[in-house]
């Protein structure tokens, strides 16, 4: 990926990417590396994610299970809610990634633990009822909750079709 802050982004299909990936945390303890491109890219305007965030909204990809790992460091579970485990830097409580209960298959990478994210551009919102009346995102697909589970093959199979890619390298 290109640090040269390139911001064209290029549209291809799902196997086109450059991986790996890598990224970390505010302070730089917890190394993170992505060798599987995402499923999709997401923008959460939920009241916890805005308060999880500190934003409008969180910004991720869902990256397969895979296709994630925690090179250095030790992410540990904060901000408890239900079924999710949110990781967090212990050092600098930077929300880093969050796996679900029963949803094993992928992980919800914040896409700006990337050391590049400039080109992500979520290609779905969530929870747009709950969203600031400012913000914008410009996601493809927008939903008042979350998607049906059903709608997510569909979802996944688009964005690899038309989604946002890096620059190129």
């Amino acid at each position: 990926m290109s640090g040269t802050g390139d911001l064209e982004l290029r549209e291809g299909r799902m196997d086109d990417w450059t991986l790996p990936w890598n990224g970390g945390c505010r302070c730089g303890k917890v190394r993170i590396e992505v060798t599987a491109p995402p499923l999709v890219t997401m923008a959460c305007h939920c009241t916890g994610c805005q308060r999880m965030s500190a934003s409008a909204f969180s910004l991720s990809m869902a990256i397969p299970t895979a296709g994630f790992a925690a090179t250095e460091g030790a992410p540990v579970v904060g901000g408890l809610r239900g079924d999710a485990r949110h990781f967090f830097c212990d050092w600098c409580k930077t929300w880093m990634f969050t796996r679900i209960a029963g949803l094993d298959d992928f992980v919800n990478l914040r896409a700006p633990m990337l050391d590049d994210a400039t080109w992500v551009v979520p290609f779905v919102e969530t929870c747009t009822s709950e969203k600031f009346p400012w913000a914008e995102t410009g996601a493809v697909h927008a939903y008042a909750k979350f998607p049906a589970m059903e709608d997510y093959p569909r979802l996944i199979a688009r964005f690899a079709e038309q989604g946002a890619r890096p620059p190129a390298p």
